[in-house]
């Protein structure tokens, strides 16, 4: 029997890294595609934070389960995207839980 390895908390910060929303559906679809059927023991994305960049594009802050900051980086790699920062998360403080999604 074999066992999946032990999945960690991250968060990944991808900065200006896409013109326009339909960019960033597009990315989102390869990076579930990459994470739900080639990796899925070493990675799972559990949401993203996308953000209005000072130069007019967007980026993103993604909390992903992952086996090693390594999986992390090659899960980016396959699906095209970057991941200009990975952080181990040490702990979580919950105050609430997150509002209702946004819509710009």
């Amino acid at each position: 029997m074999s066992t999946s390895p032990q999945l960690s908390l991250y968060v990944i910060r991808r900065r200006s890294a896409w013109n326009s929303p339909e960019e960033l559906q597009a990315a989102a679809a390869r990076s579930a595609n990459v994470g739900d059927n080639e990796m899925s023991d070493d990675i799972r994305w559990i949401r993203s934070y996308v953000l209005a960049e000072a130069d007019g594009r967007l980026g993103t802050v993604c909390i992903y389960q992952a086996s090693s900051p390594e999986k992390i980086r090659e899960h980016a790699s396959r699906a095209g995207i970057p991941a200009d920062d990975v952080l181990a998360v040490a702990d979580t403080v919950l105050v609430r839980p997150d509002p209702e999604p946004v819509m710009a």
